[in-house]
């Protein structure tokens, strides 16, 4: 029996590292979770570069211009529904905040299957190049909602544990 090559490994362990990240995202959405500031901050600047990168597709692929504005608009006021769902607290004299789980769930789980849905259709096998030009409105949609999503959500904890912490001074 050969031995595995990188190369030959590449896609089981791309598989294995996506699995991973997904993992993590679906678990922070349920149950209470500590509040990291410089997490959020950084989550907050990955989520505008994807924006960036959101709109530069939107520029100059104009068939999926509409899925990513409805996408984004969706997903700012899913954003803005899962914020006032989300209850901000002390526990054992930290802070921490307990998510919406459906809502962050739910998308995580729907741009997860549509990508699943493209694979399995073979849209990424031709490389990066074949795939942009064959970029999916509805997919686009998904993304921006989840971008849309995570920029209000994190931004909006940002605002919401700070004014926790202030009234945890007596500052307000």
């Amino acid at each position: 029996m050969p031995a595995a090559t990188l190369p030959a490994l590449t896609p089981l362990l791309a598989t294995a590292g996506i699995g991973w990240i997904m993992y993590r995202r679906i678990r922070r959405s349920f149950g209470r979770q500590p509040w990291q500031p410089k997490r959020t901050v950084f989550r907050l600047g990955l989520m505008m570069l994807l924006l960036a990168f959101l709109m530069f597709g939107a520029v100059f692929m104009p068939a999926v211009r509409l899925g990513v504005g409805l996408g984004l608009v969706a997903g700012l006021a899913l954003g803005a529904l899962a914020l006032q769902l989300t209850r901000m607290e002390w526990h054992e004299g930290r802070p921490t905040y307990v998510p919406n789980a459906w809502i962050g769930g739910v998308l995580t789980l729907l741009l997860v299957g549509r990508l699943a849905w493209r694979w399995s259709q073979g849209a990424f096998a031709d490389g990066a190049a074949a795939t942009a030009q064959q970029a999916s409105p509805l997919t686009m949609a998904f993304a921006g909602m989840l971008v849309g999503y995570f920029l209000l959500l994190n931004s909006g904890l940002l605002w919401r544990m700070r004014q926790l912490r202030d009234a945890s001074r007596g500052e307000l």
